[in-house]
């Protein structure tokens, strides 16, 4: 199992891949930062790899007890798409990533990571054959667990990891996925934020990958509970019920009365 090997200082290391094999929705693939949130790179503040958080957590260093950070695992984050490391791929609102890997480097083959979590892309994308060969090899290798966010679901789909799956997908887009004929055992999409079946965990629209990824933490043998629990709570997530609580909106008649009480 790739994350039962260290860094070096002898603490076990959790090897995350986020693939993008053309481009995705911003707010999607920032759902890893919770699960990098979880690493001791964060944990013990050091500034050059979790910047963002450094203020927040130097606000509450006096209060972290050194026994919690040092229940973190290493977290080694891969960004990963079909062009070659070092280019760049496009996200949403002109935003870009610096790819670190290509599907195909030797570093991210099946057997050297942990965790893939594939945010969503345009669903209408047709996606590289060799990128959806490769997600397909990792999701059929013991210890690797698929996390699926939003309109990630086509890609998994046309990998092939969806056949017999009790699966989510977005709300809005369930006759979409269905009419797809990925072969799921049963479309949740319309009822829950997240779910998983096996080593495949699915959620629904863009944030609810941030509800998936606490989900995840929760029942994962990768990340100590101390350690889940104060990351959901610095990043503020992991508390929404996984049942959706209200009925899905018509969403064209949303628009109008918006625009009527505009007026």
């Amino acid at each position: 199992m790739a994350g039962e090997a260290n860094n070096g200082s002898g603490k076990r290391t959790v090897r995350i891949g986020v693939f993008i094999p053309t481009e995705c929705q911003l707010l999607d693939a920032a759902s890893v930062d919770i699960m990098g949130s979880m690493g001791h790179e964060c944990m013990s503040y050091h500034a050059s790899s979790c910047s963002v958080l450094l203020i927040y957590m130097t606000m509450i260093s006096h209060s972290m007890p050194k026994v919690i950070i040092d229940l973190a695992p290493s977290v080694e984050i891969h960004y990963i798409g079909s062009v070659k490391a070092g280019e760049t791929i496009k996200l949403t609102s002109n935003e870009t990533i610096v790819a670190t890997n290509r599907f195909s480097d030797p570093e991210v083959a099946p057997g050297k990571l942990d965790i893939i979590l594939v945010p969503g892309p345009d669903p209408t994308t047709k996606f590289p054959e060799d990128s959806i060969a490769w997600l397909r090899a990792q999701g059929d290798t013991p210890g690797v667990d698929i996390l699926s966010v939003c309109t990630g679901i086509f890609i998994c789909g046309q990998a092939g990891l969806l056949r017999g799956k009790n699966v989510c997908g977005p709300r809005a887009l369930q006759d979409m996925i269905r009419a797809k004929g990925f072969g799921e055992k049963a479309l949740l999409g319309d009822k829950y934020r997240w779910i998983q079946d096996g080593n495949f965990w699915s959620s629904g629209g863009v944030t609810n990958g941030n509800d998936l990824v606490a989900a995840y933490a929760r029942a994962s043998p990768h990340f100590p509970n101390p350690v889940v629990e104060i990351a959901c709570e610095m990043t503020d997530v992991g508390d929404r019920p996984r049942a959706y609580e209200k009925e899905l909106i018509d969403f064209p008649e949303f628009v109008k009365g918006v625009i009527a009480a505009a007026q």
